[in-house]
């Protein structure tokens, strides 16, 4: 005997009962998780997006240099994406404050975690605590106005500061410290930030890599623009550039760190120049302690190492027991991101992100967690590049639609929009949409075209929601 239509259990999936999908994160990871649950044929989704902030994409308006501008415009493949009529946004909701994993449980069949690594890793060496002495994360959150960073204060009347790291976002705080204002002030970096870089002192920047030239992590074309600063010379000593037999092998099968060598040789041979501020790039040296100096960082004493084969076929650095010290009256940490745990959430504490089977979350037995999935960072620890996380994105989206067959139905009535949406207004009434988003953006812009710059940011939680107050309702008043 068939069973009344009315009493049919519906699968998550059909045009009837969509499949409810919460997304934690709205950087780049989690809008190309979004687009790739969305375009699933045969398969009717519905995605909320969830963000602390009330401004959604993540690093790149958060961590993107101010003068990269066209990295940015990949939020253009965002706004396609959250202009689709069963994609929703969430900002200013926090999981662990305004919501808890349950109620993500009671309201969606899955929940992907797209959070970032959003601390840093430590030095871990004597010293590391003195006033001066800094993650790049605060300094990046700083000049990018994000709201975290908005309160910290750089003492830029140093005439020395130390990036200890040879990435690209250590390239990033370096050039910030050695570019011309004027460039910088027709950017979106957030005012505060112009002002405080115009009337900075620092003259010198020191760059530091623990390893050699063919092990940097940066990228030739950020290099390339610490070469052609107008009023900075990069200085790059010529000793450093000497390679051993598996740095040499590394470099043919490397095609970007041979372009890297070939560019660090041509700078090498311009010796000190012209300018009166430089970058000073040391190659193998590690800090060995951050050495007080009248209450505050003055210097920095630096193992200098050698490059010994790992054993593996590549490359690790050894201290030789011989040690240098420079002056740096700021210094500026850029070894690496590292995870903040989520109540509810499986965290390994070691490795820094969320443990999981090709993007499917474990528990600490290390079995399968129903339900449960991560993307990006959170997932495989801080590496890439933006467009990375597409590939990354896409292969936890596949995953997550394979397990949609094997999905328990959940309480139809909980498992809703309306649902979802009625717990989001009673605990964060303030929650900002992203039409409410755009609004802001629109302000932003005009603030910025007044003074001549791209965008001038809003630079608080506060400032942002009281000023999409003010304009809905001013709206409503010119209706």
């Amino acid at each position: 005997m068939e069973m009344p239509e009315g009493d049919k259990v519906l699968k998550p999936g059909s045009p009837e009962r969509p499949l409810r999908v919460a997304i934690v994160g709205s950087g780049p990871s989690g809008f190309y998780a979004a687009e790739s649950l969305l375009n699933a044929k045969d398969l009717s989704v519905q995605v909320d997006m969830f963000d602390r902030l009330p401004t959604p994409y993540g690093l790149v308006r958060g961590g993107v240099a101010p003068d990269h501008q066209k990295i940015k415009n990949v939020v253009m493949v965002y706004e396609k994406i959250a202009a689709r009529p069963t994609f929703r946004f969430f900002g200013n909701v926090m999981l662990g404050r305004d919501l808890t994993v349950e109620d993500l449980r009671r309201h969606y069949d899955q929940i992907v975690y797209a959070v970032g690594n959003e601390s840093d890793r430590r030095l871990k060496v004597p010293g590391e605590d003195l006033k001066g002495s800094h993650s790049a994360t605060a300094f990046v959150g700083w000049y990018n106005g994000h709201p975290d960073w908005r309160s910290q204060d750089f003492d830029l009347t140093q005439t020395a500061a130390a990036v200890i790291g040879i990435g690209n976002v250590a390239v990033d705080v370096t050039r910030i410290l050695a570019e011309d204002v004027d460039v910088l002030a027709k950017t979106d970096m957030a005012e505060h930030a112009v002002e405080a870089l115009r009337s900075s002192k620092v003259k010198t920047v020191w760059l530091l890599g623990r390893r050699g030239p063919a092990q940097a992590a940066f990228s030739p074309a950020e290099l390339k623009e610490l070469c052609e600063l107008h009023s900075t010379d990069l200085v790059v000593r010529p000793e450093d550039l000497t390679l051993d037999e598996v740095s040499k092998a590394a470099l043919e099968k490397d095609p970007e760190g041979r372009k890297n060598y070939d560019l660090l040789v041509e700078q090498s041979k311009k010796g000190e120049g012209s300018h009166e501020r430089k970058i000073r790039l040391l190659f193998c040296v590690g800090p060995a302690e951050l050495i007080e100096k009248n209450g505050r960082v003055g210097q920095l004493k630096l193992d200098v190492n050698e490059l010994t084969p790992d054993g593996r076929g590549g490359i690790k650095a050894k201290a030789t027991g011989k040690t240098m010290t420079i002056d740096a009256g700021l210094v500026f940490r850029s070894v690496g991101y590292h995870g903040i745990p989520i109540t509810g959430v499986p965290f390994d504490e070691k490795s820094g992100h969320i443990p999981n089977k090709d993007g499917r979350v474990l528990d600490p037995q290390g079995a399968v967690l129903p339900g449960a999935y991560v993307v990006g960072w959170a997932k495989r620890g801080p590496s890439g590049l933006i467009g990375t996380n597409r590939a990354d994105s896409v292969a936890t989206a596949k995953c997550m639609l394979e397990d949609v067959p094997a999905l328990p139905p959940g309480d139809a009535e909980q498992r809703t929009a309306e649902a979802a949406l009625a717990v989001v207004k009673s605990r964060q009434p303030d929650f900002v949409s992203f039409q409410d988003w755009k609004l802001l953006e629109r302000l932003e812009l005009s603030r910025g075209q007044k003074k001549g710059k791209i965008r001038e940011k809003f630079t608080t939680v506060a400032e942002m929601i009281a000023a999409i107050k003010k304009a809905k309702t001013e709206a409503l008043v010119a209706k």
